[in-house]
């Protein structure tokens, strides 16, 4: 396993570790990508979607909108689904994986965080992540942050400014620091 996969898998990273410069190397390469595309004002979501795909790889599908400015780490751990609209300012850090499901709305300035750090003072620089996922239609509210090894159920609301800690159940809104349950979405019949 090299450090990469070691690095998505969950298990604790060390600075001391064979592979870590390389880790770090093209992290910084991610970043300056990303600083790039922040740099060059308005662009169109074709040239968005570019850039997109040299910081994760992959084909983003031309329904999903995101707007710059974007923050990332490392990239490569970055799934976006059809129909998503991200607003300016987000920060994702991917190294425990972002999976991020169709129709999904992400107001500004949100954080997803799949990284922590080891809580023992004297090994703190190591690292380990946990995956985020967020389902179908799910929207996300200007400055909250999701941390690591957090599922958003279908259809969710998280509120403005909210931390979220642990899972959210879907159809529901949640909301504060940290996050707790405020309401069950219920669907009227439009009829």
């Amino acid at each position: 396993m090299d450090i990469f996969e070691k690095d998505l898998s969950g298990a604790m990273v060390s600075p001391d570790e064979p592979g870590y410069d390389q880790l770090i190397s093209t992290i910084f390469d991610t970043m300056k990508t990303a600083a790039e595309m922040n740099a060059k004002g308005w662009l169109s979501q074709e040239e968005v979607h570019d850039y997109l795909h040299r910081i994760t790889g992959r084909e983003i599908d031309p329904s999903t909108t995101l707007l710059p400015p974007f923050y990332v780490d490392y990239g490569k751990n970055i799934r976006i689904g059809k129909g998503c609209w991200i607003q300016q300012g987000c920060t994702f850090f991917d190294r425990g994986g972002i999976t991020i499901g169709e129709g999904v709305f992400i107001a500004p300035k949100v954080n997803l965080i799949t990284i922590n750090h080891d809580p023992n003072p004297d090994n703190r620089s190591a690292t380990y992540g946990r995956p985020i996922v967020i389902e179908d239609k799910v929207w996300i509210g200007i400055g909250a942050t999701v941390l690591p090894g957090v599922r958003i159920g279908y259809g969710s609301i998280v509120g403005a400014n909210s931390v979220v800690t642990h899972d959210v159940p879907p159809m529901t809104i949640v909301g504060g620091n940290p996050a707790k349950f405020i309401k069950a979405i219920e669907i009227k019949d439009k009829h």
